[in-house]
């Protein structure tokens, strides 16, 4: 320690001289300060210790070749991934003794011989810069390469089995259904191109089936969309069960399906296939308490015969699902020419439809309720009629389906109502305009508030006002109904027989009214179910209103079962509004009109 307190560190040297008797006569030395040195080397151990720390506990695996090919240096985590021996590694080996340890053990097996060529045989120079592979563990490994200016390289490795995983999950959810696991539209779809590339330049053929459940949406309305989700899974593995290994199946979005054909694909292989599913799904499916029935409707086309182009064999393959739907449902039905032609003539009515709308084509015709007890007309219904430029007047049945599917039906509906409404004000004081309301308008949001502003904007008293609801609308719009009757406006259940409604729903639910189907007006043989059908409804507190009554014997059948009011041909035909005074004026005789089915 030098006077100032500042600690110093020397190194001493000393020579001692000896007189003739051997004692110590002179003592000559130096002494050197060599504190810079000693704080040089304290920090160098302590540098050399961090960086054998470092390397000892990097999630990186390093290896340093130098010049001459000698692995200078290798730490745990490289030993570890490669899985090698550490006495070899302690030992001071090359390169190349390391990469024959390697490939002693297989250690590149994995690679694609392109890879492995290089990796394992040629110099450490020739390798990629940064590259990937898999070792016999499963573990996956990205390799890079960092040249020294001096020569040697330094080669890092980082395991990336865990990145590699994240990234095939991405992969697999962007081209499967995350609901089934099934292959989605996009992989069904790069899998039909890929195979109809091969039919045009090789030949053979390609089959496609396109399903589409029946009832499926019955099963979510009653049991809701956990059951839905359900079916759909079990409706999966039935499919994946029913089909081959090289076939393809996919869930195309909600119920519908798909399947490509693996192999060579024919008619007949193709309509046995869709037997087995159809087969398959007809059979009840546990839903962890209700059971549910569903069945497929399935369309076939089969390439080249109708058409090498992805877009127009599933469009075909997709009519052909149309035709099995339309007749008949829980069937099969192969493309047909026809079929085209069916859909370019719906095509052009659906044109139609819309610009008839657009035109002011369609127009209401009124047939009056008659109230059975005083023979006078209690109410109106609005009928609609498009009066059709080339094919002449048109009744509601040579339109409607067509309308509800193309979603017409709801601005259709819109008008409907406002017209009857308008009508509706020189009506007697006391009696109904009924307006029938399709399931699509009811689905609405904002139903309850459009009909409350028409009636503020017509003027209409909302009692004077009463909505059919077709018996098909009950299991899904309960809520909305609700809505309509807070309104006061009058609510019938319509075509009462002709499903299979829940009694429990009809006592809940806010109808004033029941209409029954015209089939329990018309066959005699149903006289008893008739008076049973309109004892449960009185019973309930409804209004039952008997529909379809075209003869004196019908009327007087459902005067006996004790319907309140009924409607029909005998009782007045449906006639545009400008020629209902007559028969509004007073009781109603009997009119002939036996036979028109016009209306």
């Amino acid at each position: 320690m030098r006077a100032d307190g500042d600690i110093r560190v020397v190194v001493s040297h000393g020579i001692c001289e000896l007189d003739a008797a051997g004692a110590v006569a002179a003592l000559f030395g130096s002494v050197q300060d060599v504190t810079e040195i000693d704080r040089a080397e304290t920090e160098l151990r302590a540098s050399t210790a961090l960086l054998d720390a470092t390397l000892e506990h990097m999630d990186q695996g390093l290896m340093m070749i130098d010049e001459a090919g000698i692995v200078r240096v290798c730490n745990e985590r490289a030993i570890a991934l490669l899985d090698l021996p550490p006495d070899l590694m302690r030992s001071g080996p090359t390169f190349d003794d390391v990469r024959r340890h390697q490939i002693a053990r297989g250690d590149f097996a994995r690679c694609d011989d392109a890879l492995r060529q290089q990796v394992a045989h040629e110099p450490l120079a020739g390798h990629p810069h940064t590259y990937e592979r898999e070792r016999p563990n499963g573990t996956v490994l990205e390799i890079r390469t960092v040249s020294l200016p001096t020569g040697g390289a330094v080669r890092t490795y980082t395991d990336i089995t865990a990145r590699k995983a994240a990234d095939a999950q991405v992969a697999h959810m962007a081209r499967h259904d995350g609901l089934t696991g099934l292959p989605n539209r996009a992989l069904f779809r790069d899998s039909l191109d890929r195979r109809l590339s091969v039919v045009r330049r090789h030949g053979g053929t390609c089959g496609v089936l396109y399903l589409d459940l029946d009832a499926f949406k019955a099963v979510n309305d009653t049991f809701g969309h956990a059951a839905g989700d359900a079916l759909l899974r079990a409706v999966a593995e039935r499919i994946r069960a029913a089909l081959r290994q090289e076939d393809l199946p996919a869930r195309l979005g909600g119920d519908e399906f798909a399947v490509l054909l693996g192999g060579e694909a024919d008619a007949a292989s193709a309509a046995a296939t869709a037997e087995r599913l159809i087969s398959s799904l007809r059979e009840p499916v546990d839903l962890g308490g209700p059971r549910a029935t569903v069945g497929v409707s399935i369309g076939i086309a089969v390439a080249p015969e109708h058409g090498s182009d992805s877009d127009l064999l599933l469009k075909r393959a997709d009519l052909a699902l149309y035709r099995a739907k339309s007749e008949g449902r829980n069937t099969h039905r192969l493309f047909a020419a026809a079929m085209d032609q069916a859909a370019q003539d719906r095509h052009r009515r659906e044109i139609d439809l819309r610009l008839a709308l657009r035109r002011g084509e369609f127009t209401l015709h009124y047939q009056p309720v008659v109230d059975l007890a005083g023979g006078r007309v209690a109410a109106v219904e609005a009928l609609l009629r498009w009066n059709h430029p080339d094919r002449g007047p048109l009744g509601p049945a040579a339109f409607l389906s067509l309308a509800e599917e193309t979603g017409v039906i709801v601005p259709l509906g819109e008008w409907v109502l406002n017209r009857a409404l308008r009508d509706a004000r020189t009506l007697p004081p006391g009696m109904r305009m009924v307006v029938n309301v399709a399931s699509a308008a009811l689905r609405q949001d904002g139903l309850a508030s459009a009909l409350r502003a028409a009636l503020a904007a017509t003027g209409t008293l909302p009692e004077s006002l009463e909505l059919d609801i077709a018996e098909g609308a009950i299991p899904e719009e309960t809520g909305r109904l609700a809505d309509l009757a807070d309104l006061g406006i009058g609510l019938a259940l319509d075509d009462f027989g002709a499903g299979a409604s829940s009694l429990g729903a009809l006592r809940r639910l806010p109808f004033g009214r029941i209409k029954l189907d015209p089939a329990l007006s018309a066959c005699p043989e149903q006289a008893d179910l008739l008076r049973a059908i309109v004892g449960l409804g009185r019973a309930l507190g409804r209004d039952v209103i008997a529909k379809g009554v075209e003869t004196p014997a019908q009327l007087a059948a459902v005067r006996a079962a004790g319907c309140t009011a009924a409607q029909g041909f005998w009782l007045g035909r449906p006639v545009p509004f400008g020629d209902l005074a007559p028969v509004l004026a007073g009781p109603v005789t009997r009119r002939g009109i036996r036979r028109s089915r016009s209306a």
